[in-house]
């Protein structure tokens, strides 16, 4: 669907901050990260592991309490103390996908229960007929029966169970949806399946995606716009074009040169480009965003960012 940027964002992350002491060492997970997410858009978070992606995620939907900036979700803060309107709204507008299919399901409640357990906590149904209506639905959107409201979760393949997971989030008809590597337990053919099926029902109702992914070809598939997250930084952001085309900080580009061709005779001459943080000259503490264009954003001093738009040229 096409998104309207003219729109207000249906979510704001200002200069997130996430922090956690260690004894006397304080590791930075997520250092001063901003960005926006539009209604009906897919934003894609990439990054290596340990960058922070996962942290970001679970900092907007408040499962760790964030230590500085804000987020602000259709324009209420909810990066505070949440008064109890706001915690509604936040609870149930905003769901998230977990990574792994079974850990994140209870293994000793049925899937119905599983996926009903947020209609039974605010109270969405008049009658236990409505109920199973509205789980049997769900499960139909998703690809499963209604034969599977009474299974338990090791009943399931990899693939059925983040099925359950995901209409687990839909039951609540949210307008955010957190997907955190949905796809990276499963097998290649199952990944497909799973992605067409959040494009479906993002193209049904509406709803818009964080996508957090180490998998660069799934990521420029389902996203509209794509974040690079390096160390807790977001080092570059733009639309999916602008990124693969024409990427500008060094890490981006390194991200990209690993992307294995399909091409055997292009994959023997394909070099990647090696990218040491420590030895790179870079200080992610002194740079900042800077808009180069579209939506186009990349992270550096004016110095850095002048050079890397002066190579292109």
């Amino acid at each position: 669907m096409a998104v309207d940027y003219n729109a207000e964002p249906l979510l704001r992350v200002e200069k997130l901050k996430q922090y956690f002491k260690n004894g006397s060492y304080v590791v930075k997970a997520v250092d001063d990260v901003s960005f926006e997410i539009y209604p009906g858009e897919t934003y894609g978070l990439v990054g290596e592991s340990g960058s922070g992606k996962t942290t970001i995620g679970r900092g907007i939907i408040r499962l760790y309490d964030p230590t500085g900036g804000r987020v602000l979700f259709r324009d209420m803060d909810i990066s505070g103390k949440l008064d109890r309107y706001t915690n509604w709204e936040l609870r149930t507008k905003m769901q998230m996908i977990f990574q792994d299919p079974m850990a994140s399901l209870n293994p000793r409640k049925k899937i119905g229960d599983i996926i009903g357990e947020g209609l039974d906590i605010h109270h969405s149904y008049s009658s236990q007929e409505e109920r199973r209506e509205k789980i049997n639905a769900i499960l139909a959107k998703v690809g499963l029966a209604k034969e599977h409201y009474d299974r338990y979760p090791y009943q399931f393949s990899g693939g059925q169970r983040q099925r359950v997971g995901i209409a687990r989030a839909l039951i609540m008809n949210p307008d955010l949806i957190i997907a955190d590597e949905c796809i990276s337990a499963l097998d290649v053919s199952i990944q497909a399946q799973v992605v067409n099926l959040m494009k479906d029902i993002q193209e049904e109702t509406g709803c818009a995606y964080l996508f957090i992914a180490h998998d660069l070809s799934m990521v420029k598939y389902i996203s509209d716009r794509i974040g690079v997250l390096h160390l807790g930084r977001l080092l570059e952001t733009g639309t999916t074009e602008e990124i693969f085309s024409n990427p500008l900080h060094p890490y981006t580009i390194s991200l990209l040169s690993a992307i294995p061709s399909p091409n055997p005779r292009a994959e023997r001459s394909r070099s990647a480009v090696s990218y040491d943080y420590a030895t790179s000259g870079l200080d992610y503490n002194r740079g900042e965003l800077h808009h180069v264009g579209g939506k186009h954003y990349v992270y550096g001093t004016d110095e850095e960012v002048a050079g890397w738009l002066a190579k292109e040229n």
